[in-house]
């Protein structure tokens, strides 16, 4: 089996563990929150870990009423400006820990009076070091050059420390439960083996989401893209429909995120628009409803609230993703021209 598909496999076991190693960690960061009165959280990330921190961005704003910016790192890696943080609260991704402008980013940040937290899946690791707070994503080591379950273990984490902010903390049940429903979703696995063929041959295309699950399209997106070497392309279905849904092709791959919830009549709608443009439309679902508009539906056969949901969504669009890549005969544990660390400033 290859390292990308037994990470896949893994994820529900991570998720389950994170809650319990890091609990304790998230009510600390927690308590220095409330006592630091924090009115805004700044996320550096690159690549997938953006993509976690958008997922953090939604969670903060929705729930735990705290703006949250998306940090450009060349502000301070190039242009060296400086900002007044010292009521903020800025969070460092990075899967190796060692993503030199994220760290660099970060280590600015503290000196200029700002509360900062390393997520990270490496222990002693630069982002650690500099950090105030760390949360672990005890993945273990990550074969695969693509993530995926270091990707869900910081999803994972950011809903941890959005729980114990409620003030409820009680992580250990909902990450539980949405573990399970991650594994009832590998159970997916032969479906989509058995669908991907079909899309052996496309060469781009558009992932579609909205709210929580933007992040879940952009990672369908990035997925397809490292693996199968596809121009794929992830937007909110609401920003595609500002002009780039003018560039669908007939028969073009269209992949959408409907799980219940506030977003799922718009993205109903917008599986009938690219039904009449006559789009191939691979659509992820629990709703009877849109499935019935797709070319390729998947049925997502547990559902979970809509704020957990981009951890149980991504894992078909992983196996998807891994597969697409066997059948068009590459090697998706060893994407051409990647590393596992990628270091730029």
């Amino acid at each position: 089996m290859s390292h990308m598909l037994t990470e896949i496999h893994q994820q529900p076991d991570i998720v389950a563990k994170l809650v319990g190693e890091e609990s304790e960690n998230a009510v600390r960061l927690a308590g220095e929150i409330e006592r630091r009165d924090i009115r805004l959280v700044v996320i550096a990330a690159r690549g997938t870990s953006d993509h976690a921190a958008i997922y953090g961005k939604y969670l903060m704003e929705i729930r735990n009423a705290i703006p949250v910016a998306l940090a450009d790192c060349s502000v301070f890696t190039l242009y060296e400006a400086t900002m007044r943080l010292d009521d903020a609260l800025v969070i460092g991704i990075s899967q190796s820990g060692e993503a030199t402008d994220v760290a660099e980013y970060l280590e600015r940040s503290k000196a200029l009076g700002a509360l900062t937290l390393a997520i990270t899946n490496q222990p002693g690791s630069q982002l650690t070091r500099i950090a105030d707070h760390t949360i672990l994503c005890h993945a273990g080591e990550e074969r695969g050059v693509a993530a995926t379950k270091t990707y869900t273990s910081t999803l994972a984490a950011l809903y941890l420390i959005s729980e114990c902010l409620t003030g409820e903390c009680s992580p250990v049940e909902k990450l539980s439960s949405c573990a399970d429903a991650m594994r009832a979703a590998l159970n997916m696995q032969d479906a989509i083996f058995g669908k991907a063929e079909r899309y052996r041959y496309m060469t781009s295309g558009y992932a579609l989401a909205r709210g929580f699950n933007y992040c879940t399209a952009l990672e369908i997106a990035l997925k397809l893209a490292e693996t199968s070497y596809l121009g794929m392309i992830g937007y909110s279905a609401a920003d595609f429909l500002h002009g780039p849904i003018a560039a669908v092709h007939e028969d073009q791959a269209c992949f959408l995120i409907a799980p219940p919830g506030k977003t799922l009549r718009g993205m109903a709608d917008m599986a009938t628009r690219l039904r009449d443009l006559k789009a191939e439309t691979v659509i992820l679902s629990s709703d009877e409803h849109i499935l019935s508009l797709a070319t390729t539906p998947f049925k997502v056969e547990v559902e979970l609230d809509e704020e957990l949901s981009p951890l149980l969504y991504i894992v078909p669009a992983q196996l998807f993703a891994y597969r697409l890549a066997v059948v068009r005969g590459y090697d998706p544990d060893r994407p051409r021209g990647l590393s596992k660390v990628t270091l730029t400033r």
